[in-house]
C-alpha cells in the first residue's frame, strides 16, 4: 500500500488562465481521495530552483522529460521582475494517493503526438500542450504541463520536506501585485459551504469557475472546519436580524393558528407575549440551524469543552482581490434565496434554500475583514498536515 498523503501543484499559467475550477472539478470527481489541504503559495527563487532540481531525481522519467520539467519550473515558478507568481498547492489523502494523482494528471508526453491521439482522459490531455519546432524535431517550442505531482512515494516525501521548510516562512495570502489604482482594490471572502462536500462532486470546482468570470484574483485559500465558537461569532449579526425579521412574522402565524385551533380570541397582552417569546424562539432556532449546518454541531448541543474545537463539516475558504471585489462576487453568487436568484448565478444553479445556498460571500469590505479575522485567514493547516505526516514516517 502506497503512502496516503500526496500533493498536486497548479502552475501559474493554470491559475492565470482561470482553469483552476475545471482542474479541481476533475480531481474531486475522479480521484476517490479526500481533499484535506489547499494553499496559494508564491515560490521564491530558492524554492523554484530546489523544486526544479528534484525533477532530475525522478527515476520514472526519461532524462529528456526530467529536463523539460526542470526548465519549465525554473522559467515559470521563479519570480520575474521582482514579482513572485501564484502556485496552488492541494493536499489529498487516501490509499495510493501518489499513484492516483499521477494517473489523473497524465504523462508529460515528451514524444511527438498528433491532436487525434489526445482523448481528454487526463488533466494534461484536456488542458496541457506540447508543441515541437518544425525545423528542429528535437526541440520543444512550447510546453504547458498544467500541474505537477510526484511520480513516486520517495519523490513525494522529499518534496514534502522542501515544502515544509518553505511554508514555515510563507504567508497564507499572496501579496504579489502592485496596482495602478490601489484605492480601488478590495478583498472579499468566499466560503464554499459544507453541502458541496458531502459527496465527491464537481460543484466546488464549477463554483470557482463561475466566480472566475469576475476577473478577480484568488490570493488565498484553505480547507477549513469552522468551530461552533467561530460560527457563533461569524453569524452573530444574523441572529438579531432573524429575530427582528422572522420573529414578528412567526409570532403572528402562531397567534393565527391558536385562534383558529381553539376558536378563542387571545387577549392583546397575551398575544404580545406569545409573539415576542415564540417569535424569538423560532428565530433563534433558525440561527442554531445555520450554525449546525456550517459546523455539523448545533450550539445548544455542543459541550462547552468542544466549542473551540474544529467542527465536523468541511468548507473551502477563498479570498478574492481586485477592483469592486465585493460587488462582483455577490453579483455572480446571487441573492440569499436561490428561488429569487437570477438564472446563471451560483445560488440559482446549486442552492436549495436560504440556508443551504451553496456559498457565502462578504457583503462589504468591513465585513470581509471581520470574517477573515474570525476564520484566521492568515493561517493555514497545510504545513501542519505535512509536518505531521513526515513525523509519522519516523515512528
Amino acid at each position: 500500500m502506497s503512502i496516503e498523503l500526496a500533493y498536486i501543484l497548479f502552475t501559474p499559467y493554470t491559475i492565470a488562465r482561470s482553469r483552476t475550477g475545471g482542474v479541481l472539478s476533475r480531481l474531486l470527481v475522479r480521484l476517490q481521495l479526500e481533499l484535506v489541504g489547499s494553499q496559494m503559495i508564491a515560490p521564491t527563487a530558492e524554492f523554484a530552483e530546489a523544486y526544479a532540481e528534484s525533477q532530475l531525481h525522478d527515476t520514472t522519467d526519461s532524462p529528456h522529460t526530467a529536463l523539460l520539467k526542470k526548465e519549465y519550473i525554473l522559467k515559470t515558478f521563479t519570480p520575474s521582475n521582482g514579482r513572485r507568481h501564484r502556485v496552488l498547492l492541494l493536499l489529498f489523502r487516501g490509499p495510493d494517493a501518489v499513484e492516483k494523482l499521477k494517473a489523473i494528471a497524465g504523462p508529460i508526453y515528451p514524444e511527438k503526438r498528433t491532436i487525434e491521439s489526445s482523448r481528454g482522459e487526463t488533466i494534461r490531455d484536456t488542458y496541457g500542450d506540447i508543441l515541437w519546432d518544425e525545423k528542429n524535431p528535437e526541440r520543444v517550442e512550447y510546453f504547458e504541463p498544467v500541474v505537477f505531482t510526484p511520480s513516486t512515494d520517495a519523490q513525494c516525501i522529499n518534496n514534502f520536506k522542501l515544502m515544509a521548510s518553505f511554508l514555515a516562512n510563507s504567508q497564507n495570502l499572496v501579496e504579489n501585485m502592485v496596482y495602478d489604482n490601489p484605492e480601488k482594490i478590495e478583498r472579499t471572502l468566499v466560503i464554499i459551504k459544507p453541502d458541496n462536500w458531502v459527496v465527491p462532486s464537481s460543484r466546488p470546482g464549477t463554483i470557482i469557475d463561475m466566480f472566475s468570470r469576475t476577473g478577480l484574483r484568488i490570493i488565498g485559500t484553505k480547507i477549513y472546519q469552522m468551530s461552533v465558537a467561530e460560527a457563533l461569532e461569524f453569524y452573530g449579526p444574523v441572529e438579531q436580524a432573524l429575530i427582528n425579521k422572522l420573529g414578528p412574522h412567526a409570532g403572528k402565524q402562531a397567534i393565527d393558528h391558536l385562534t383558529e385551533k381553539f376558536s378563542f380570541h387571545i387577549p392583546p397582552a397575551v398575544a404580545e407575549s406569545i409573539t415576542r417569546d415564540f417569535g424569538s424562539a423560532f428565530a433563534r432556532e433558525q440561527f442554531y440551524q445555520i450554525v449546525g449546518f456550517m459546523t455539523g454541531i448545533r450550539p445548544d448541543e455542543c459541550d462547552s469543552a468542544d466549542i473551540q474545537k474544529p467542527g465536523k463539516s468541511k468548507c473551502m475558504i477563498i479570498v478574492y482581490e481586485g477592483e469592486n471585489a465585493v460587488e462582483k462576487i455577490r453579483e455572480v453568487l446571487g441573492p440569499t434565496d436561490p428561488l429569487k436568484a437570477p438564472a446563471g448565478t451560483i445560488r440559482r444553479e446549486f442552492g436549495s434554500n436560504v440556508m443551504v445556498n451553496t456559498a457565502h460571500a462578504s457583503d462589504s469590505t468591513e465585513n470581509a475583514n471581520r470574517e477573515m479575522a474570525i476564520v484566521k485567514i492568515d493561517r493555514n493547516g497545510v504545513i501542519d498536515r505535512i509536518s505531521t505526516f513526515l513525523c509519522s514516517l519516523d515512528e
